[in-house]
């Protein structure tokens, strides 16, 4: 497996990242159903600034496919997207693609990672339910209850920093992780 810069000009990965999306996330409402949604969301990794970073194998098909997006005056980088070949999870490729976006992170002064990862499908316990008043409660206790993503965040070492509730609509919260990168002073 090699890890490169995802380029305008690499056609085939650039169509087997937008399939990706839509295998990951065509049926979610705020999802890419469509190829031309998804390609345009790929396209949208080549402006000025963002990261665009995939795994191949050795035939130079794609494994996986991480970006990142700068914030905060440079200081922090919202990871977006990560989606990995279905038949290749669990095998270390998407650790490997976190852990080389840390490290241009670093390379680039970054001092934070961060990522949004919406609940629309009621895979946590977060799902379906109303988190007001007490938002913070529901956030120092919820669980995975359908294999949703953040534990694999947790894994690479990105904690739960906060819940937006209804961010997707009713029920459907986004939940906010992050993570440092760079050693504190």
């Amino acid at each position: 497996m090699i890890i490169i810069d995802l380029t305008p000009d690499n056609e085939k990965s650039i169509h087997q990242a937008a399939e990706l999306l839509i295998h990951f996330f065509g049926h979610l409402p705020n999802g890419y159903p469509t190829l031309k949604e998804a390609l345009e969301e790929v396209n949208e990794s080549f402006e000025p600034g963002r990261i665009s970073r995939i795994a191949l194998d050795e035939k130079g098909d794609l494994l996986g496919w991480v970006g990142a997006i700068p914030a905060y005056r440079g200081k922090a980088w919202e990871l977006h997207p990560i989606v990995i070949r279905p038949n290749r999870q669990k095998q270390g490729i998407g650790r490997a693609l976190v852990q080389d976006l840390e490290n241009l992170a670093k390379d680039h002064g970054v001092l934070t990672l961060f990522l949004g990862t919406d609940d629309e499908d009621d895979r946590t316990s977060l799902g379906g339910v109303n988190l007001y008043p007490d938002v913070l409660a529901h956030a120092a206790q919820f669980k995975n209850v359908r294999e949703h993503p953040f534990e694999f965040y947790q894994k690479c070492g990105f904690v739960v920093v906060g819940l937006l509730p209804d961010a997707n609509g009713f029920g459907k919260p986004d939940i906010f992780m992050a993570k440092r990168v760079a050693a504190k002073p």
